[in-house]
């Protein structure tokens, strides 16, 4: 039968032949029309037949067995896939001798193909159609095209039956490292290190990559402890660690915020002979940068550079981001130019993030500077970069020059996003030109983006904050009738608009449809301070409160803004002689009850800014839980730590 006739519809199991149990994976008649024979379906062989009249036997081989193999080849190299199926057809129909390596030459063209169905199928009839038994360098090349399609499940069951199960081909090391990192992938890593264990029963050694792959599969699960043993056991076992080894490990401490350690890993290399590459050097700085240790970070690049260890684009973009992020955009500018010193380009995202920087600062001519150096050095600019320097122009109050960038940027021919758009269209709504943010909208609809959510979300919040509160429900209202669903900020926006225009209950009752929304609705500390300064102008304060139950149910914490509009309203209320502070105790004892000590602790903290003193049972109370063992010594570990890196 021709596979092409096959439907992919189930698994099923075949009988025993031969003594080697196979298994169906894709395999089922249509039932909906007979199989037809080869030359009823009009199929002409690849190579007429009389060419091979006259072949001799040699052994189990004939004269012409070696064209077919040429041919299998050349087809599965071109992923001439029905050329290629048609010369399997003619061979089994001669009965010709099957090699192994003719049906890896076919799992690799199927996986080129995103076709692992037809790989499995395939390797279920080696053994019952083509009389070749598979060893386990055919089920590596099946399960391998399984894998790659992000088929993991139908990957793992493969592996289960053959392997598990049937026991009929031996697993290599290979095998394991596929599989080892097929079940991390899926997060069963606890199912990997039992997988693991067996490896010494199955005659099987581990080498470095089978290390590597459960090492970063327990890092990213936050499981660094035994990382870290599994290098030590690595070690001991005969098993060199390479630099990608000590890498996951640096790489793992680093996204912790353990430097210190990961400090220490970097000491373990040298003393083993192993030498820091690039990607070492750049976890470590990427680690120093989101921890803010940028001097640390550029002094690291220095010795970077004294080891002969070249710098790429990554340390760069890495550093630059880094010092932007901290307010040094003029310190990225530098490591700009030295990063041009030595030979490297800066990228579109570079020169993107050094604008936001400028911007963000409040230096905008330095961001233009920025601009103009980078279109005359050749940099074409992309979306990122104009949407970069659109928002911008919006925060600097320059939203006509943002809207003539736009126009620049689609005469060049890069289409806006809805970024873009949501970014002008505040700019425009800031300088209270609704009529324009409202051409901008018109224009973000006309191009795909009307039903996206952040730039409705600031249509709403625009003309509510610009005073146009008809006009706000009216846009909420055709959009909410066509079945589109504002997110939390639209809700937030809406309900500010009708609250800061006296209609508090209708607001209460926005909110409430805002609950019935479901989970992507939840709201937020910002819509119930919204809430808490409406109803407490309006002298609601019993309402407030009980809003302020519903929302610590909720899970939400209050923050610095909720306690100001509650000790307001308690202070005005008695003629300032209540302070509050019975309030935020009363307030720091229920979040403790729910364990919420973060909350907690916030509250004492608004509390000792207020010059408002705690009572010492409500300073025991927080203290006994800050001050747990577990809590102590991470304290202590963090002081190390920022000791060790200064």
């Amino acid at each position: 039968m021709h596979i092409s006739s096959k439907i992919i519809t189930s698994i099923r199991k075949e009988p025993i032949l031969k003594g080697f149990s196979q298994i169906r994976y894709f395999s089922v008649i249509s039932p909906n029309k007979a199989p037809e024979s080869e030359e009823e379906q009009g199929i002409e062989p690849p190579i007429h037949e009389d060419i091979f009249k006259s072949s001799k036997k040699s052994g189990s081989f004939r004269v012409g067995d070696s064209t077919f193999y040429s041919l299998i080849e050349n087809f599965a190299k071109t992923g001439d896939l029905s050329s290629l199926e048609k010369v399997f057809c003619q061979m089994k129909r001669e009965r010709r001798v099957f090699i192994e390596g003719n049906f890896i030459l076919a799992f690799k063209a199927y996986g080129k193909a995103k076709r692992a169905e037809k790989a499995l199928d395939l390797f279920d009839k080696m053994w019952v159609e083509y009389q070749c038994r598979p060893s386990i360098r055919s089920f590596n090349s099946a399960i391998n095209v399984v894998i790659h399609e992000g088929l993991y499940h139908k990957a793992l069951e493969f592996y289960s039956y053959v392997i598990i199960q049937e026991k009929r081909i031996l697993p290599n090391v290979l095998t394991y490292n596929l599989i080892l990192k097929l079940m991390c992938r899926l997060g069963l890593i606890d199912r990997a290190i039992e997988t693991f264990r067996e490896m010494p029963f199955r005659k099987c050694t581990p080498d470095v990559f089978t290390y590597c792959t459960l090492m970063d599969g327990l890092c990213k699960e936050d499981r660094i402890d035994e990382a870290v043993c599994l290098l030590d056991e690595m070690q001991v076992e005969g098993c060199f660690p390479s630099a990608v080894t000590f890498n996951v490990l640096i790489n793992g401490l680093c996204k912790k915020g353990d430097l210190s350690r990961a400090s220490k890993v970097v000491d373990n290399m040298f003393l083993k002979g192993c030498v820091p590459n690039e990607v070492t050097y750049n976890t470590l700085i990427h680690g120093l940068c989101v921890k803010g240790k940028l001097d640390k970070a550029v002094s690291l690049l220095d010795r970077m550079v004294q080891n002969k260890c070249v710098p790429n684009d990554v340390t760069y973009s890495t550093l630059i981001n880094g010092l932007v992020k901290q307010g040094r955009a003029a310190d990225g500018a530098s490591i700009l130019v030295s990063m041009e010193d030595r030979g490297h380009h800066p990228n579109q995202y570079v020169y993107s993030t050094l604008i936001s920087g400028f911007f963000k600062e409040g230096k905008p001519e330095m961001a233009l500077n920025m601009w103009k150096e980078m279109i005359s050095k050749g940099c074409k600019p992309n979306t990122v970069v104009y949407g970069t320097l659109i928002d911008g122009l919006c925060r600097d109050m320059k939203p006509y020059e943002a809207k003539d960038i736009l126009d620049e940027m689609e005469k060049m021919g890069c289409k806006p996003n809805a970024f873009i758009y949501s970014s002008l269209m505040k700019g425009f709504f800031s300088t209270s030109d609704t009529v324009k943010a409202l051409d901008v909208w018109k224009e973000a609809k006309m191009n795909d983006f009307g039903q996206n959510e952040v730039c409705y979300s600031v249509v709403i919040h625009g003309l509510c904050n610009n005073g146009k509160l008809n006009e706000a429900i009216t846009f909420w209202e055709n959009h909410f009738s066509k079945g589109y669903k504002p997110d939390v900020i639209a809700y937030s926006s809406m309900i500010h608009g009708l609250c800061n225009n006296g209609f508090v209950e209708e607001g209460l009752k926005l909110f409430n449809q805002m609950l019935c929304a479901g989970s992507e609705c939840e709201p937020d500390i910002v819509t119930y301070n919204i809430l808490f300064n409406g109803l407490c102008k309006n002298g609601s304060i019993s309402h407030a409160i009980d809003l302020l139950n519903g929302m610590l149910d909720r899970g939400c914490d209050p923050d610095l803004i909720t306690c100001n509009i509650f000790l307001k309203t308690l202070r005005e209320q008695v003629n300032g002689l209540n302070d509050g502070s019975e309030f935020l105790e009363e307030l720091v004892i229920r979040l403790h009850k729910r364990r919420r000590i973060v909350g907690a602790s916030k509250i004492i903290e608004v509390m000792l800014q207020k010059f408002l003193i705690p009572k010492a049972s409500t300073w025991e109370i927080v203290i006994q839980e800050v001050c747990k063992p577990k809590k102590i010594r991470a304290a202590i570990d963090t002081c190390w730590n920022t000791l060790f890196v200064k």
